[in-house]
């Protein structure tokens, strides 16, 4: 399964959004059953691996102190809960779900120092399909970019590590 770097999607609801910092990871893949946007969401956030679950509560720890928002833990439990299913609004760990339609969710969080959105992108293609998962990001302040200089490197390799395994989720 190959990922590779591409361009913010034209299709995409974020298209034409301003930002600081924007990138795009694709993958194609081979499917024809009919994915919903709740199998994508709860395969984007179980795909997590567990080094970023410590990263995340690493993150939560140090940024607590500086009066940031930080986000519950995200487990399988929550992801199951009936209820849930990526409706605007609803959140899971630090993501609220701010946008969708039938085949992109848009989520993310707003904070003092920065602001960042999320797409999982879905483009059926005959009997292939594409996901594309997209970060944008701005930043309020000063602390918007001294917070992302050292998140920037783990972030892309956290992306491209994720549509891989999302994609694998997807195929169970």
């Amino acid at each position: 399964m190959k990922v590779f770097k591409t361009t913010l999607p034209e299709n995409s609801i974020l298209f034409g959004t301003a930002f600081d910092y924007a990138d795009s990871y694709k993958s194609n893949f081979s499917s024809s059953e009919v994915i919903t946007q709740k199998e994508l969401g709860k395969a984007f956030f179980l795909s997590a691996p567990k080094w970023v679950g410590a990263l995340m509560t690493l993150r939560n720890t140090i940024v607590s102190v500086f009066g940031l928002k930080t986000g519950g833990s995200i487990t399988k439990r929550n992801l199951q809960n009936e209820d849930f299913d990526f409706k605007k609004g609803q959140s899971v760990g630090i993501f609220k779900i701010y946008d969708k339609n039938e085949n992109e969710i848009i989520m993310g969080e707003d904070d003092s120092h920065l602001d960042f959105r999320v797409s999982l992108l879905l483009q059926p293609q005959n009997d292939q399909k594409a996901l594309t998962i997209s970060t944008l990001v701005t930043f309020n302040n000063w602390l918007g970019k001294l917070y992302f200089l050292p998140v920037k490197p783990f972030h892309k390799i956290i992306v491209r590590n994720m549509l891989k395994r999302t994609l694998k989720e997807l195929e169970r």
